[in-house]
């Protein structure tokens, strides 16, 4: 059945056998069409790399104020106050986007490089003394959170707020289903929380929080806004590392040629990160909304449309890479999309890239081999993919 020329698919991609295997999915979207409608949902979806990669780039016509979730701002109210960067068009998102762009620049990221390395050398030492131990919590969730909130400058306590809270915003960007409404019924203590962490009082000076309300004194944003751009780094610093973490060590577990080649050479800790990033996709999804009648692909879709990126589908895209199930820490991976793309590429991927180089090359060095020694178990979220539990033995070097 076709919509004007578009494909049909009764494809769910917010159903669990949907999370527990996209792939067969995905290739059939890629193989429908350029574009493909979804019929559950009412929305169109993109799935080809070259036609996510050009709603990305093109904020004119494929807008993110409505909402980079299935919601539709211009119809509904939304659950939180719309983020200032995540959901918001050029001119408002250019000047609140410098801001950001300037407290974690690679200058920052420089001077926060050191304290960053030694906390990966430690955490690795730990979990070496272990010996056997889960991969998700005591490692990649325990090493962004011993290192990321100290940079934001947050009190030590209620920390155990950050993963809920960011795990809540992900899944909120999908449909009304179990997921979303559940997420959003356990969010008040975790909305409390962060919304009190985001005022200047409770930060620390020097930390990146303080930076940003500094700019409110140098008159570049404004008192509101300085707590709502602190909001963002909470809701997009922490998960999109952890579950990038996550997949990397999941990774260079099942290809073990591939964690030789890095031992080899600790050059490629980087790519290594990003080669995860890109295979694994943490983050599945994110819409776009029409603002006119748009072509894509040579396809039709009227203005106010749900368009829905499927990130994960265009990083295996046969079309763009070659051998795209493999993991290959030598792929050229620049390019991929999986931290998005154009004006809102993520605005902490620097921060996670630099605690995913940072950990892979501490494990390289002082690490034989990474075991997979029990059942693995997927953590199920509206937008993004990771594991729940990775239970490893690591054999020294």
């Amino acid at each position: 059945m076709t919509l004007s020329g578009i494909p049909r698919l009764a494809v769910d991609p917010f159903s669990i056998e949907f999370f527990d295997n996209p792939f067969p999915a995905h290739e059939a979207m890629r193989e429908a069409g350029p574009v493909v409608h979804l019929d559950q949902w009412n929305v169109y979806a993109v799935a080809r790399y070259a036609e996510v990669y050009a709603v990305l780039n093109d904020p004119e016509r494929f807008c993110s104020s409505r909402g980079v979730g299935l919601s539709d701002f211009a119809k509904e109210k939304p659950w939180r106050p719309p983020s200032l960067i995540l959901e918001a068009d050029p001119p408002a998102h250019t000047r609140t986007r410098a801001v950001l762009n300037k407290v974690l620049s690679p200058a920052v990221m420089k001077q926060i490089r050191d304290g960053f390395a030694a906390a990966a050398d430690a955490k690795v030492d730990e979990l070496l003394a272990k010996g056997s131990f889960d991969a998700i919590p005591d490692l990649a969730e325990a090493y962004p959170l011993s290192v990321f909130p100290d940079a934001v400058g947050l009190k030590k306590e209620g920390r155990e707020h950050l993963i809920p809270y960011a795990g809540l915003v992900f899944n909120a960007f999908g449909p009304p289903n179990e997921l979303r409404q559940a997420a959003i019924e356990r969010s008040a203590p975790h909305q409390a929380y962060v919304q009190a962490q985001c005022q200047r009082e409770n930060l620390a000076p020097g930390g990146f929080g303080a930076c940003i309300h500094a700019r409110v004194d140098t008159g570049d944003i404004t008192a509101a806004e300085a707590p709502l751009l602190v909001r963002s780094l909470l809701s997009a610093g922490l998960d999109t590392t952890v579950y990038g973490i996550g997949a990397a060590i999941y990774c260079l577990a099942r290809f073990p040629e591939q964690w030789a080649r890095l031992r080899r050479d600790l050059a490629l800790a980087r790519n290594a990160f990003e080669e995860a990033v890109r295979l694994e996709s943490p983050v599945q999804t994110f819409f776009r909304t029409t603002t006119r009648d748009v072509e894509i692909g040579g396809c039709k879709v009227g203005e106010g449309e749900k368009i829905l990126m499927l990130l994960a589908a265009a990083n295996r895209d046969p079309r763009r890479w070659a051998d795209p199930e493999r993991y290959d820490i030598t792929r050229k991976t620049s390019g991929h999309v999986g931290f998005g793309g154009g004006i809102h590429m993520c605005v902490g991927q620097l921060v996670a890239r630099l605690e995913g180089e940072v950990m892979l090359a501490a494990l390289a060095r002082k690490v034989a081999a990474i075991d997979i020694t029990g059942p693995v178990r997927r953590r199920y979220n509206n937008t993004l993919r990771g594991l729940d539990s990775l239970p490893v033995t690591l054999t020294p070097a």
